[in-house]
């Protein structure tokens, strides 16, 4: 379709003069003699461009301007002052206005053409970036959508309550740094005395990892084979392998070539009946023990990262705990929130305020964490996924 140019002159010979240059061109024009039918025939044909004589009666050229740049049917559309004013105040004021450009009068066809292409060449493409602009607004609308689907996912893979557990208390907390994010966490029961404890934290952010962690989640459910073997003889028919051995089915299951991704994890058994902790570490932060009578031991048995193919051997730790005792399991997102300085919360200041709310029930213990470290940054977005996952040890393990 050809494009349309509206001609608003009050002078017949500068209309028809305008129209011989741009009909020639095969342009579409409208014409209008004065202010007010200018207006009219603009709002109604919304043209590709206006070509606008500054002094005409009823209204003038500076006032149609002002009127068509408040109404966002019109606005868009690029104004072309027409005028014998030579003067730069006159320029300037037109264009503050919202004018385009300028064409004096008398008209040379060169220059009328040359202006009138320009800014019919930029209005074509200002449509095709608001177009495209919209199209992305779109996309992105579904891509956060589909985000927000996919975090809802995820946040339904981990624990949704506390576990049943008469001896011991469980309490966590987990702030992904994107809407999903690569951390995931959860306390399992595997029979009457065993429960299984994982958390890991897949390399990078967003849905790449998301998918990994959502992957090795339904990998580490009971049924899947990997935390139990079944057996024929004797009963109950089922072993319940050891860390060492579920990393290492982890490590061949999971080489960094499958999803261009690898992860840490801390893997724990725990025998409630025995008070008796079983662990290996696949290059997680290790989980600490804050004893009752205030030190603090680091689970650090392990390897590597997963997906290295069983380069080195998962080595296992064993932890007797008591009545008091609390065992923290967490992500390295806690030792690298930053504060505005870009400092790391580190290490040092994770075990000082571990050791200040030693004596705290379990859930205000993680809680006082978490708060902490946000105080720290000023409750700055972590930029990693920050989780922490707290078990609280009562008087009777049973």
């Amino acid at each position: 379709m050809s494009e349309k140019i509206c001609i608003v002159d009050d002078n017949r010979v500068n209309r028809k003069l305008l129209a011989g240059i741009l009909k020639k061109e095969g342009y579409e024009l409208l014409e209008a003699e004065n202010g007010e039918e200018a207006i009219d025939v603009i709002l109604r044909e919304l043209p590709d461009l206006i070509l606008l004589d500054i002094m005409m009666p009823k209204k003038d050229g500076y006032e149609v301007c002002e009127e068509l740049k408040r109404d966002e049917r019109s606005a868009p559309i690029p104004i072309i002052f027409l005028s014998a004013k030579t003067q730069v105040e006159d320029k300037i004021k037109g264009l503050d206005l919202g004018g385009a450009d300028y064409v004096t009068k008398p008209f040379d066809r060169g220059e009328v053409l040359a202006r009138v292409r320009t800014h019919l060449k930029i209005a074509r493409l200002t449509k095709e970036i608001m177009k495209a602009n919209q199209e992305l607004t779109r996309k992105q609308r579904r891509l956060n959508e589909d985000l927000d689907a996919a975090a809802g996912i995820q946040q339904s893979l981990l624990p949704q309550e506390a576990p049943d557990m008469e001896s011991v208390s469980v309490a966590w907390r987990f702030m992904p740094c994107d809407s999903i994010g690569g951390d995931i966490f959860n306390v399992i029961r595997l029979d009457e005395t065993h429960w299984a404890i994982y958390m890991l934290d897949v390399s990078g952010h967003g849905v790449p990892s998301a998918l990994v962690t959502v992957s090795v989640s339904q990998m580490l459910l009971p049924n899947r084979g990997l935390l139990l073997k079944k057996t024929i003889t004797p009963p109950p028919y089922y072993e319940i392998r050891r860390p060492g051995k579920v990393l290492n089915l982890l490590d061949r299951e999971y080489p960094i070539e499958r999803f261009d991704k690898y992860f840490t994890i801390s893997y724990l058994i725990l025998d409630v009946k025995e008070g008796f902790i079983r662990y290996s570490n696949a290059a997680h932060p290790p989980p600490i023990l804050v004893r009752r009578d205030g030190t603090l031991e680091l689970l650090k048995k392990g390897g590597t990262i997963i997906g290295l193919g069983g380069v080195l051997p998962f080595e296992e730790g064993e932890k007797r705990v008591g009545p008091g005792d609390k065992l923290l399991v967490y992500t390295d997102g806690i030792l690298e929130y930053e504060n505005k300085q870009g400092q790391f919360y580190g290490q040092e200041r994770f075990y000082e305020i571990l050791l200040q709310l030693r004596d705290r029930p379990i859930v205000e213990v993680v809680d006082g964490v978490i708060d902490a470290i946000m105080n720290y940054g000023d409750h700055n977005p972590p930029r990693d996924d920050v989780t922490l996952l707290g078990l609280e040890f009562k008087e009777a393990l049973h």
